[in-house]
């Protein structure tokens, strides 16, 4: 079941792909099965960016102070 460890998981993936990332549901369920498992991946990498940028300003405006 693409990856999955658990229906619940499943589920708790394609809500927070719809809550914060605008994903529909037909979009979710009209992928091709591998196909979510990128868009997934894609989507970590760009957070964990997101995340070390945040990081990296947080870090420069403390050393300011």
């Amino acid at each position: 079941m693409l990856g999955y460890d658990n229906l619940m998981n499943h589920y708790k993936t394609n809500f927070n792909l719809m809550q914060f990332h605008k994903y529909s549901l037909s979009d979710l369920e009209n992928m091709i099965p591998w196909e979510k498992t990128i868009y997934i991946d894609l989507l970590k990498e760009h957070i964990r960016e997101q995340n070390e940028k945040s990081r990296d300003q947080q870090a420069l405006a403390n050393r300011r102070r």
